[in-house]
């Protein structure tokens, strides 16, 4: 897929491309750090049909969201034949009493029988993470297991 990159002197750059249903999707990266979505058609990226700007907490969860929705199609068309195996997505919330935790503090593993297979953070995959990883605000966890350990995972990382 093609990404057009263009200058906006004295603002920032503008990324974006054009989907398969002929709308161009991006992002403007404004000098001052902030980040702005936006959707225009693809003959003119110019005229924006819906802009939103998002705070660097909040790209970094929507891209977290986008990469780790594509991990977790993944593994779960490699665990489709095998029966009672399921690919689950937990976000940690500002509340989960695992932020700024090593991840071995919430024992996943141990209590629920579920493997955390890798983190979304900030665009970026952490695969296989060892239980010293430090949780934040807005990582994405991509976890496998039953579906009784997986509730039982989603119960832990928001109660503790």
């Amino acid at each position: 897929m093609n990404v057009d990159e263009t200058e906006l002197p004295g603002l920032g750059i503008r990324k974006d491309f054009v989907t398969a249903s002929g709308r161009r999707i991006g992002v403007v990266e404004l000098r001052e750090g902030e980040t702005e979505l936006f959707v225009s058609t693809w003959d003119d990226p110019d005229t924006c049909q819906a802009s939103i700007p998002l705070t660097a907490d909040e790209a970094s969860t929507l891209g977290n969201l986008l990469s780790g929705q594509h991990i977790a199609m993944r593994l779960a068309e490699e665990h489709r034949e095998i029966p009672g195996i399921v690919t689950r997505q937990f976000s940690i919330t500002p509340d989960s009493p695992f932020v700024n935790q090593p991840m071995g503090k919430a024992q996943i593993r141990t209590r629920s029988g579920v493997s955390i297979v890798a983190i979304m953070r900030e665009g970026e995959v952490v695969p296989s993470p060892a239980p010293d990883v430090v949780l934040h605000t807005g990582d994405l966890l991509v976890a496998v297991g039953t579906q009784e350990g997986l509730d039982s995972a989603a119960d832990i990382l928001r109660n503790g």
